[in-house]
C-alpha cells in the first residue's frame, strides 16, 4: 500500500512540474512571437537620470581590465555616470588593473571612485557599502566579470523610465562569454538561455514577475535606502532583494534587449561550488519567505514563494523518489532472473508493466520539454538554433542537468548542518576565472 502511494505522488508531482513548465514556455513563446514585430531602435531619452555603477571585485585582475573597458564604452552621457569600483579584501592585483584602465578615463571627465575595501559580508556588504556614497538616482550592478554590450545601460533605463513610479528595478539578460571553451560551458550557455529566454521572459509576460539576476541590472537608490539594503552574507542577494522588492507592491521589470557577457566555470569542480552557493542561497531564502504562502502578502509573494517552493524542495523530492523507484525496480528484476519469487517493490497489482508504462512516458514527457525549451529559447537567438544544440541538449540531459540533483541534495544537507553547528554562512565563495 505504501509503495502504491509513493507512486501516485509522484507521478502526480512530475505531471505538475511538467505542467508549469508548459506554462511557462507557453508564455515565451508568446512573447517572442510578439517582440519579433518590434523595431528596436536607440534613439535619445527624454533624460538621463544619473547611474551610480558598482563592481563588486573580489581577487579578480583577470577578468577585470575587459569588465571595466566595456562600462567606460557604454552608450550613455558620461556626466551621468559615477563608477565605483570596489577591491573586495583581495590578495592580487584586481586594484592596480582597475587604476591602469580607468587612469585616461578620469582624466576625460568620467567620476571614478576605486575603493580597496576590508570590509564583511561578501558581495552584499559591498552593495551597502556603495549605497552609503552613492550620488545616482539608480544604481546599476554588474559583476567583475560582466561585461555589458554598449547598449545594455540604456535599454534598462529605457524601461525604467516607461513606468518609474512602478519599476523600481529593471534587469536585463546574461550570456555566457566562453561557451565553446567544452562540454560544461556549452551546457551552461544552454541552461543560461533557457534561464533567461524562457522562464524569465514568460515569467514577466504572463505575470508581471521579474527576478532580479546578480548582474546587470538597476535599482532606484532612494527604494533600497527604504528596504534597509542588502542584506548582509546572503548568499543570494538577488534572490533576497527581489522578495523584499515584491512585497512592496513594486514591480521588477525586463528589458529583455539589454544583454552583458559574463564568464562561467570551465572546470566541473568550480561549477559544482558555485551552483552549491546559488542553491543554498535560494533555499534560505524559500525557508525565509515560506510564511508568506499563509500571511496577507500579495498574489506575486505567494506565486514567487510557491514556484521557488515547488522547485527546490517538492519537484526535486518527487524526482528522486522516481529514481530511487525505477532503480529499486531494475534491481528488483535482475534478481528475479535468479530468484524467480523474488517481490518487486514498486508495483500496481501483481504486475508491474503499468508502472514501466507511466515513468516511461513521465521521462519521455520530461526529455521532449527539456529539448523543446533549449531549442525554442535558441531560436530567439540568431544563428543558435542548430541540430547540434539538439544533440547537446540531449547529451547535456543526461549528464549535466542530473548534477542538479546532486547540488540539491548537497544544500539542504549543509543548510541544515550551517545552523546546527553555527558555520559562517558568508563566506565568499571564489569562483575560479579564466583569460579570455
Amino acid at each position: 500500500m505504501l509503495s502504491e502511494v509513493l507512486m501516485i505522488v509522484t507521478l502526480i508531482s512530475i505531471w505538475l512540474s511538467i505542467l508549469m513548465s508548459m506554462i511557462t514556455l507557453g508564455g515565451a513563446t508568446h512573447f517572442w512571437l510578439k517582440q519579433s514585430k518590434v523595431l528596436v531602435d536607440v534613439k535619445p531619452l527624454k533624460k538621463y537620470p544619473k547611474i551610480s555603477i558598482i563592481v563588486p571585485a573580489h581577487n579578480e585582475e583577470l577578468v577585470i581590465a575587459q569588465t571595466t573597458q566595456a562600462l567606460l564604452d557604454l552608450n550613455y552621457p558620461k556626466d551621468k555616470l559615477e563608477l565605483l569600483l570596489y577591491a573586495d579584501n583581495c590578495v592580487d592585483k584586481t586594484a592596480n588593473v582597475m587604476r591602469s584602465v580607468t587612469a585616461s578615463a578620469q582624466e576625460n571627465g568620467y567620476h571614478i571612485q576605486i575603493i580597496e575595501r576590508k570590509g564583511t559580508g561578501g558581495k552584499a556588504g559591498v552593495l551597502n557599502d556603495a549605497l552609503k556614497i552613492a550620488k545616482g538616482d539608480y544604481l546599476a550592478v554588474y559583476d567583475a566579470d560582466a561585461m555589458p554590450e554598449k547598449n545594455a545601460l540604456y535599454f534598462l533605463v529605457r524601461k525604467a523610465l516607461e513606468n518609474p513610479q512602478k519599476y523600481v528595478a529593471v534587469f536585463g539578460r546574461n550570456k555566457t562569454r566562453n561557451a565553446e571553451q567544452n562540454f560544461l560551458t556549452r551546457c551552461i550557455n544552454q541552461e543560461i538561455v533557457v534561464t533567461q529566454r524562457i522562464q524569465h521572459c514568460g515569467i514577466w509576460h504572463l505575470f508581471q514577475i521579474g527576478r532580479i539576476p546578480g548582474t546587470n541590472f538597476i535599482i532606484q537608490r532612494d527604494f533600497v535606502k527604504e528596504i534597509g539594503g542588502w542584506r548582509n552574507g546572503a548568499l543570494t542577494e538577488d534572490t533576497d532583494i527581489s522578495f523584499k522588492i515584491m512585497q512592496s507592491g513594486k514591480l521588477i521589470a525586463l528589458a529583455y534587449n539589454s544583454e552583458a557577457f559574463q564568464q562561467e566555470p570551465e572546470r566541473l569542480h568550480d561549477y559544482y561550488f558555485q551552483r552549491l552557493r546559488w542553491a543554498k542561497g535560494n533555499y534560505q531564502v524559500v525557508i525565509n519567505n515560506f510564511v508568506h504562502l499563509f500571511d496577507r502578502s500579495n498574489w506575486r509573494v505567494k506565486l514567487e514563494t510557491l514556484y521557488y517552493s515547488c522547485t527546490f524542495f517538492w519537484f526535486n523530492a518527487a524526482i528522486i523518489l522516481s529514481d530511487w523507484i525505477f532503480f529499486s525496480n531494475v534491481i528488483a528484476l535482475i534478481i528475479r532472473l535468479f530468484n524467480p519469487e523474488f517481490q518487486i517493490p514498486f508495483t500496481f497489482g501483481e504486475s508491474n508493466i503499468l508502472i514501466t508504462q507511466l515513468l516511461l512516458l513521465n521521462w519521455l514527457f520530461m526529455i521532449i520539454l527539456y529539448l523543446l525549451q533549449i531549442n525554442t529559447a535558441m531560436s530567439t537567438q540568431y544563428g543558435q538554433a542548430t541540430t547540434r544544440q539538439i544533440w547537446l541538449g540531449l547529451a547535456s540531459y543526461f549528464t549535466y542537468s542530473q548534477l542538479f540533483i546532486i547540488v540539491s541534495v548537497h544544500a539542504v544537507c549543509s543548510v541544515i548542518l550551517d545552523d546546527i553547528f553555527h558555520r559562517n554562512k558568508t563566506v565568499w565563495v571564489k569562483t575560479r576565472r579564466f583569460n579570455d
